[in-house]
């Protein structure tokens, strides 16, 4: 397969490397990422810059912008002949929860998804002793055994890898997105001059384990698959919200 690779940590960090080492022993590889850190980037675009590309070596890319800016300056200017699929990752940490919602690896998934193309995002569940090797070797299983096939229109993949060897993966679960609950979320801190600056970002969070969700497959050690599309319109409602119209423009008549 020919496959396009991009991630939000940047094209240096090792997640996106050891999966194109992986996965280039059986596929064309064609990495496009950002230039520098663009993690929590969530599906932001950049308006008011120049973005540049930078030739990293043949088809590497590194892209002075963000996740998405990623995807459209690669399917608009870098790639001369379609992908049969995108995955954006490994990124380095969870993307589980309502973080779907800030990442960047996510983002650059929805984007290519937008774009017509298939699309998977992987992560890997930690931000220490990181096992990207874990990902990478079943990223590369699964798409020996056709998940690509599985990816229907208007939906990506976003896989969760537990941070664990390869033998201790329990196996795979189909999963629904849960929740989590940050703490200490915003930091304040001093500086030299005892000015107070503040940091976003807060300590472990809280992770629902509730059944079917992604963070309890991920702490029982199962890699997580939640099919996942941002359709924010909350149907259930609808009805009540019309009825409210209809009583309201019978007062006004």
């Amino acid at each position: 397969m020919r496959i396009l690779l991009t991630n939000d940590d940047g094209i240096d960090a090792p997640g996106i490397n050891i999966l194109a080492e992986k996965l280039q022993e059986k596929h064309e590889i064609i990495v496009v990422a950002p230039a520098e850190e663009q993690s929590a980037a969530s599906h932001s675009i950049t308006l008011f810059q120049p973005i540049r590309i930078l030739d990293k070596g043949e088809n590497r890319f590194a892209v002075t912008g963000t996740p998405t800016d990623c995807i459209s300056i690669a399917f608009q200017t870098i790639l001369k002949k379609p992908v049969d699929l995108v995955i954006s990752g490994i990124n380095g940490g969870q993307n589980m929860s309502e973080d779907v919602l800030y990442s960047g690896t996510v983002a650059a998934a929805l984007e290519a998804m937008f774009l017509g193309n298939k699309a998977i995002a992987i992560s890997l569940a930690s931000y220490t002793d990181q096992k990207f090797e874990t990902a990478a070797f079943y990223m590369d299983k699964m798409l020996d055994n056709g998940i690509m096939e599985l990816i229907g229109k208007k939906e990506i993949l976003n896989i969760n890898i537990p941070n664990v060897e390869i033998s201790e993966v329990k196996g795979i679960k189909i999963t629904e997105l849960g929740h989590r609950h940050y703490t200490d979320f915003v930091k304040e801190k001093t500086d030299k001059q005892g000015n107070t600056f503040y940091y976003i970002g807060g300590d472990e969070p809280f992770w629902c384990l509730e059944d079917n969700k992604d963070s309890k497959a991920i702490a029982e050690n199962f890699i997580s698959i939640t099919p996942i599309y941002p359709d924010f319109t909350k149907k259930d409602s609808i009805p009540k919200i019309r009825k409210w119209i209809d009583e309201m423009s019978h007062e006004e008549h």
